[in-house]
């Protein structure tokens, strides 16, 4: 497809969402209610510039205003244009939970999902201690698998397997850096049944697992952790844990693949919880639309 008909085609696709879910989210009390530059374009702006891998809000507007202007001809100047980026942040939200419900009921049969989550990162470890941006939604936690302490929120994921490709995501849910995975997926999977999922030793918890297993016959596959005491493990459980370290690592392919892709990982450039929740989301939208091979990147 050409560049064209992909903005046009994202272009509808945002206005189908907008006129059925998004304008709830998004409505004016004031006297603009109808502003020259609409919300659509707006949504749309941010989203194509993320596909051409303009990663913050100053990078996208200057794209658009230099190469496709024509196209929005009432593109407010910078600072109105990053107001309503923030201002747009629960519509940019459902939005993304709208294209992620809508990717969820692919293949219904599949019960075999995985689990796990990623940082997204405020502050790095030299200003953990110290940030305050977004203090609604961040603190201060460590990621085991870079080794390091952040400021910033987790993006629990939990994704439906696929054969021999990267797992689709079936829901998202954002969580302080410092809350625990196994307590957020506690939530996660509160109104979820009959699915088989596979996760890291963080999700260890056997009073946990065996309410799931029987209020919902739901199965957690972890590694097997050692026991106090314990050097090694026997040959049985070291085949195990390796056998379910090699069904979930797709999931560990599929954050890298999301960050490659939109950078959502880095967050340092965000100054507000609106400007963080559209950060974020909008990243998440622009995942499922190439998912859903909408646009081309």
């Amino acid at each position: 497809m050409s560049n064209e008909f992909q903005l046009i085609n994202l272009y509808c696709v945002i206005c189908h969402h907008y006129n059925n879910r998004l304008v709830y989210d998004a409505q004016r009390t004031s006297n603009n209610f109808l502003p020259q530059f609409t919300d659509e374009e707006c949504i749309t702006v941010v989203l194509w510039g993320l596909a051409n891998r303009k990663f913050t809000c100053k990078y996208v507007y200057k794209f658009i205003k230099t190469y496709y202007a024509e196209w929005f001809p009432a593109l407010p100047k910078y600072k109105a244009f990053n107001k309503r980026f923030c201002y747009l942040a629960d519509a940019i939200k459902a939005l993304a939970n709208e294209l992620l419900s809508e990717l969820s009921g692919v293949d219904p049969d599949c019960i075999a999902h995985l689990t796990d989550s990623m940082p997204i990162i405020v502050a790095k470890q030299s200003r953990s201690s110290s940030a305050k941006v977004a203090g609604e939604m961040c603190d201060k936690g460590y990621c085991d698998s870079k080794k390091m302490w952040f400021y910033g929120v987790r993006l629990h994921t939990l994704g439906q397997r696929q054969y021999k490709t990267l797992p689709r995501p079936k829901l998202m849910q954002l969580a302080p850096a410092s809350h625990h995975d196994r307590k957020v997926s506690e939530d996660i999977l509160m109104d979820a049944f009959g699915l088989d999922i596979f996760a890291d030793k963080a999700y260890i918890n056997a009073a946990w697992q065996a309410n799931l297993r029987t209020e919902q016959q739901i199965n957690i596959f972890t590694p097997i952790k050692l026991a106090k005491g314990q050097t090694w493990l026997d040959s049985a459980d070291s085949l195990f844990s390796t056998a379910v370290s090699k069904v979930r690592q797709p999931i560990e392919s599929f954050f890298n693949w999301l960050h490659e892709l939109t950078q959502i990982q880095t967050a340092s450039k965000v100054r507000s919880a609106n400007g963080l929740i559209s950060f974020i989301f909008s990243r998440i939208a622009l995942a499922c639309l190439v998912i859903s091979n909408t646009i081309s990147v």
